[in-house]
């Protein structure tokens, strides 16, 4: 055989074998820059208790995508607007599920709740009812009779408590359940309404709480599976506690909702839904949807609606009042703007927000500062694929740092300081589409409540400085107030504020 021949043979076998070698053979990722993991833990000794503040401090170093390792689970974290941008945008379906957690597993309902669940039809069927059903605007106009009513009563109990330290919390907390309570469910759960009571008002603040810091924490048994089995932080059978007295709780709450239906005496597809759990159940007797929503999902939703509902305007009005009491200047401005333009003789309305733009500042400002999460839920990818010129494999847990993002020293001058000015004179996006700050997320992901959220947030905080004006309790200096957080998936005071209000409108008005 001649050599030319011979060498156009070898040729042609080069051509077929070298791409089936390049599949086979596992290929150099090209990842992004990160610390060396340890065996065994990884890098899980790197992140203190506040991880946010410890994802900063490594994202500073290596850069704003970040690659760790917790065990052995391969863990992203995006530090910049434009990582946030590229994952929850541009790669957004790529991102779009959730890693699985003991937290999903034991709290809600074997991910059958919407923020657990992963990606796909059922996800999408609960999507569907979020902004069709339950979050819709034409329902939240329908239910701002509810919002103004609880407002008027957190008013007047803090008018009857004027001149004594209060812990502000605990009214807070009060106001946004009865909100969300008789929007979703029908009725005040936490105002002496429960039927055979099943959990007194203090016990369930203390499992909202609970459930925010179990979906948080970083449990080990879900980096290293070998380990879980020994639940070494205890968080697993705390986990298991608050679920079962929650499932409790919602188990009441359907009863006693099929057992109204039921008395009405009609079909199931006729009965006229009063609250978001009418509207739930319903939708759970439908058998023309792509996805059927079992029990458990309605308790699942419930839960989430309930929480979220709660957790996030209560911790964003305390950091806030936090603030303001640090920075008093910002309350001369807020009062003067109020003064201006709604007058001391009535409560400030949800149609007014959009005519007090030091306000709505004040608003986006306490959420750049203290975003409700600072770690967005975690995504995961559900595929190979690249971020900015790395590989992000399948499986990997992606973490948003929206709290070092929205601290960005290259994003925002002075970081920081609290200076709600700078949101006076340029309008920023805070519903998602801007990547500088991003207190409900973006994407597919984003908080559903986002709306219902806001409205809470800023008709509340307006009235709280229209109706009061604001002091430390006596003998207590500013700088003795204390503003250290406590991690979990929400980002709350780790000190509950403690405030001496005293009345600044006519008293016919409380």
């Amino acid at each position: 055989m001649e050599a030319s021949t011979i060498f156009l043979a070898l040729f042609l076998v080069a051509l077929i074998l070298l791409p089936l070698l390049n599949y086979l053979l596992p290929r150099k990722l090209k990842l992004p820059p990160g610390p060396k993991p340890w065996p065994v833990i990884g890098n899980l000794n790197l992140v203190g208790s506040l991880p946010h503040h410890s994802f900063q401090e490594l994202s500073q170093k290596y850069g704003p995508l970040l690659q760790l390792y917790f065990g052995s689970s391969p863990i992203v974290v995006a530090s910049s607007p434009k990582m946030a941008k590229l994952i929850l945008q541009e790669n957004d379906v790529f991102f779009a599920s959730r890693p699985k957690t003991a937290a999903g597993n034991y709290t809600t309902y074997n991910y059958s709740d919407m923020a657990w669940s992963s990606y796909g039809p059922y996800w999408v069927q609960l999507r569907k009812i979020c902004e069709m059903e339950i979050f819709s605007g034409k329902r939240l106009d329908i239910f701002q009779y509810i919002r103004v009513e609880e407002m008027r009563k957190l008013m007047k109990r803090l008018y009857n408590s004027s001149g004594k330290p209060v812990v502000l919390k605990d009214d807070l907390i009060r106001l946004t359940f009865n909100v969300i309570g008789r929007m979703a469910l029908g009725k005040s759960y936490l105002d002496g309404e429960m039927n055979n009571s099943v959990i007194e008002p203090e016990e369930f603040m203390c499992m909202i709480e609970e459930l925010f810091v179990l979906n948080g924490v970083f449990n080990i048994g879900d980096f290293i599976p070998w380990l879980g089995v020994f639940d070494l932080q205890g968080y697993v059978k705390r986990m298991k506690v608050v679920s079962k007295k929650l499932d409790k709780f919602l188990e009441l709450v359907i009863n006693e909702h099929n057992e109204v239906r039921r008395q009405c005496n009609v079909d199931a597809k006729d009965y006229v839904a009063k609250d978001m759990m009418d509207v739930l159940l319903q939708l759970s007797d439908n058998q023309d949807v792509q996805v059927k929503l079992q029990r458990d999902g309605v308790k699942g939703f419930t839960q989430d609606m309930l929480a979220g509902g709660t957790e996030g305007p209560v911790t964003t009005i305390e950091w806030g009042l936090s603030e303001m009491l640090r920075n008093p200047k910002t309350f001369e401005l807020a009062t003067e703007e109020l003064n201006r333009i709604i007058g001391r003789e009535r409560w400030v309305e949800e149609k007014d927000i959009q005519n007090l733009p030091y306000i709505e500042a004040l608003s986006k400002e306490i959420l750049r500062l203290h975003p409700v999460g600072p770690l967005l839920a975690p995504h995961m990818a559900s595929q190979d694929c690249k971020v900015s010129g790395y590989d992000i494999p399948k499986g990997t847990t992606v973490l948003i740092n929206a709290w070092a993002i929205s601290r960005d020293p290259d994003v925002w001058s002075d970081p920081n300081e609290f200076r709600p000015e700078r949101f006076t004179s340029v309008d920023i996006d805070i519903k998602g589409s801007d990547f500088r700050i991003l207190p409900f997320g973006s994407g597919r992901r984003k908080c559903p409540g986002y709306n219902l959220g806001l409205k809470l947030i800023q008709l509340n905080l307006a009235n709280l400085l229209q109706g009061f004006a604001w002091d430390l309790p006596e003998n207590m200096k500013i700088e003795e107030l204390s503003m250290e957080e406590s991690f979990g998936l929400s980002l709350p005071r780790k000190v509950p504020l403690i405030v001496v209000a005293e009345p600044r409108l006519p008293s016919h008005l409380y």
